[in-house]
């Protein structure tokens, strides 16, 4: 580009660049038009991924802050699970539990009952925590496989370049600067696709780990208040007290014109 601005502020026809991004791609042809579509639509998958996802754990973790404060306040399951969401991730687990409590009253066996509500929450935990797996296998997929991709496109350079120095029987840089390019190209394209997918894939991995252990934590305790009918009730966080008004200057003794106190 600058080149380019000074050859045309000298009056000089600027120098033709065959090296570039664009060359490279026009040289390997269709094949390396491929393996960069392929590539860019791992990269954009990837993104829209860890933002979706991140969006999906953040609004989880938000709402258990309304657990921990409000939800174990009210005096039944069903006016707590009033104050959820209606769309939460914790709301369905209390409406699970509910709904396995007005079904196990039909089992004559005490044992089966606690089974039976043992595993209504634990089934609704798994689909929870399966909901937010979801597109995790595309970012290990793109993480193990876009390297590889960029691998393909890299052989592929080598192997032109290999085919035109054959062709003219020499070395030449001319010859083979352009396949190599496109090789060495297509490799740092393929690592870039993957090293984000990687980074997001274990950072997501292990928000859904902490969000799966607190699931856990809250449908024991939800079994543990419906087997007891009520009397377990795990420990209220206190509410973040108001701030104190801050208190009003006292007030100065009056004074005279001259500075002296009037007397009284």
């Amino acid at each position: 580009m600058i080149i380019n601005i000074l050859a045309a502020a000298g009056g000089e026809a600027a120098p033709q660049n065959k090296f570039g991004f664009v060359e490279a791609l026009n040289q390997g042809g269709i094949i390396a038009y491929s393996i960069f579509a392929i590539l860019v639509i791992m990269s954009v998958g990837s993104f829209y991924i860890l933002i979706t996802k991140w969006l999906e754990q953040q609004k989880i973790l938000n709402q258990y802050k309304a657990i921990r404060t409000n939800f174990w306040r009210a005096p039944s399951l069903k006016e707590g699970a009033a104050k959820l969401d209606k769309n939460s991730a914790w709301r369905q687990i209390v409406d699970d539990g509910l709904a396995a409590e007005d079904q196990h009253g039909k089992m004559t066996d005490s044992l089966e009952a606690h089974d039976w509500l043992h595993g209504s929450l634990a089934r609704s935990e798994a689909a929870v925590n399966s909901k937010l797996a979801g597109g995790l296998p595309f970012l290990a997929t793109v993480g193990a496989t876009a390297p590889f991709v960029g691998l393909l496109g890299t052989v592929i350079g080598i192997y032109r370049a290999l085919i035109a120095i054959g062709l003219a029987g020499s070395a030449s840089i001319d010859k083979v600067a352009g396949p190599v390019g496109e090789a060495l190209i297509m490799t740092a394209i393929g690592l870039l696709v993957a090293v984000p997918a990687v980074l997001a894939y274990n950072w997501l991995q292990a928000r859904n780990k902490r969000i799966a252990e607190l699931l856990s934590g809250f449908s024991t305790d939800i079994l543990a208040n419906i087997n007891s009918k009520g009397a377990v009730k795990p420990a209220v966080q206190a509410a973040p007290a108001a701030k104190a008004a801050p208190k009003a200057p006292a007030a100065k003794p009056a004074t005279t014109t001259a500075g002296v106190p009037p007397k009284k």
